[in-house]
């Protein structure tokens, strides 16, 4: 087993960042090992089977920002424990240099105060270094490194985003990547139809199994039914699914009496997909066959099986129908829950089977559960956000984003048990519709000026109890518009206030 060991001052970070349990360690191709950590004082040990290099991904304070996933570069295994802050520090100034020499050569225009920021980051981590021998000083000088290079990165992804959504704006007078939203189990009324349309140009229909079949053979489509016609009445972009749904209480309970029998259970799988998208032939036109595969927890299914099934059921869906678009859904898409030592392929290495399979993919569609434990995505910043984008279009598909972020820390009851807001925001402020709103603003527009990305989704238009993610939606459950809402129609418009 493999050990990599590291101080931490002051001691005092592991009481007021209780994420930093959640670290893991990750390889040169992305591939995070089963990690456990392991606090002693002011020492931290990350266990895992290899001994080989990699890189330490972990939540840390960082002024202004809260407490984003930072990364060290890679480093190799030694008797003599690093120190994490210096570590971290040399992580971010690599990452970003990096980036921003792959962006001038793509012709972005560097702002003047990045690279201010970038040199005296520079200088502190060169003092940070040089202090190594007293841990204290140099994790204080390393850690003023970490909070003005996460400055510098704030300054360059803004102007890349601004000076990339410009250009395509001025090239064809329209952003590339529609906006869509997802209905959960609501039919907008009059005055949220109004406020739906006026800002999204797509829907998505939650055509799922454990709703539409939650008995054996007893089928209830009224609500799907309803909320297809609503979208042909407003004139909308229709996307059906996820149909299948592999997490955790995401298949009919009834189908558990043949976990242990795969080829039964690809049968019922396959049959609901051939039905699901007979009855809406010709109206849905872009399927979400199946999600949340990569990460499983599904009955005993291991990663074969679900690999298995996700090929089938794209298989039997383009039977049906040759002419729809088809998607995968994968959550997680950092890799996280690899940490638990339950998965042998990454995300990426998931996906990039079911692609070479040759079964027809469409397009994938990257989940992002932003502010959630322990299913969620933990927050980072832009750059990193931009450079995962950014390593998912090299298999050469399209990518949907599907978002969801809270705008209150409260518990749901009636929600997804994988899917609660924590009490303690780990973000930058507590998580409020204010909040939300300022996550939006600063996400969404770097997320359409990849070109890879033709579509965002936000995971669900309206706070009703019991929806998957509690909090997400964009108008209360009164109907009541959050400030969420307006964000995204000015990001739609993208009207001169951006561009400036």
């Amino acid at each position: 087993m493999g050990v990599m060991r590291f101080l931490i001052h002051p001691p005092s970070v592991v009481e007021d960042c209780p994420e930093i349990f959640r670290a893991y360690l990750s390889g040169w191709d992305g591939r995070v090992f089963p990690t456990r950590v392991e606090i002693d004082g002011a020492m931290m040990a990350c266990r895992r089977p290899a001994s080989e290099s990699g890189k330490l991904h972990v939540a840390w304070p960082v002024e202004g920002f809260g407490r984003p996933v930072i990364s060290t570069s890679s480093l190799p295994e030694r008797e003599q424990p690093y120190v994490l802050a210096v570590e971290l520090a040399r992580g971010r100034i690599s990452q970003v240099r990096d980036q921003v020499s792959a962006w001038e050569l793509q012709g972005l225009t560097v702002p003047e105060g990045f690279r201010q920021a970038h040199r005296q980051a520079h200088h502190l981590f060169a003092q940070a270094v040089a202090a190594q021998h007293d841990p204290a000083t140099a994790s204080e000088l390393a850690q003023q490194a970490i909070d003005v290079e996460c400055r510098a990165s704030h300054l360059l992804t803004e102007a890349y985003t601004r000076q990339r959504l410009t250009f395509l704006w001025n090239r064809s007078h329209q952003l590339p990547a529609m906006i869509g939203c997802g209905l959960d189990r609501t039919v907008p009324d009059g005055n949220e139809t109004r406020l739906f349309t006026n800002v999204f140009s797509a829907a998505a229909v939650p055509i799922e199994w454990k709703h539409i079949e939650p008995a054996e053979g007893r089928y209830n489509w009224d609500l799907n039914d309803t909320q297809v016609r609503w979208c042909e009445d407003e004139k909308l972009l229709t996307f059906g699914g996820p149909l299948i749904d592999l997490s955790p209480g995401g298949l009919p309970q009834w189908l558990w009496q043949w976990e242990r029998d795969v080829v039964s259970l690809q049968s019922f799988v396959c049959d609901f997909v051939e039905t699901a998208i007979r009855r809406y032939f010709g109206r849905i036109r872009t399927w979400v066959v199946a999600t949340r595969a990569n990460s499983g927890g599904a009955m005993t299914l291991s990663e074969e099986d679900r690999l298995s099934l996700t090929a089938r059921t794209l298989e039997v869906a383009r039977q049906v129908d040759d002419e729809i678009q088809l998607l995968i859904g994968v959550d997680q898409p950092w890799g996280d829950y690899q940490a638990r030592g339950h998965h042998r392929l990454s995300p990426f290495q998931f996906v990039d089977a079911i692609v070479r399979s040759g079964v027809g993919l469409s397009a994938l569609n990257l989940e992002f559960a932003v502010g959630y434990q322990p299913r969620g995505t933990a927050p980072r910043d832009r750059l990193m956000f931009s450079q995962l984008i950014d390593r998912w279009s090299t298999l050469g598909v399209p990518l949907y984003v599907t978002l969801a972020v809270p705008s209150r820390a409260e518990a749901e009851p009636q929600g997804d048990g994988d899917l609660e807001v924590p009490a303690e925001s780990p973000w930058r402020e507590p998580w409020s519709e204010p909040a939300q709103a300022e996550w939006i603003e600063e996400f969404v527009p770097l997320l359409m000026a990849k070109q890879a990305v033709v579509g965002l989704f936000w995971a669900e238009f309206s706070d009703t109890p019991g929806q998957q993610y509690p909090a997400a939606g964009l108008v209360t459950d009164a109907g009541v518009p959050k400030a969420g809402l307006q964000s995204l129609q000015t990001i739609e418009r993208f009207d001169a206030s951006m561009r400036t």
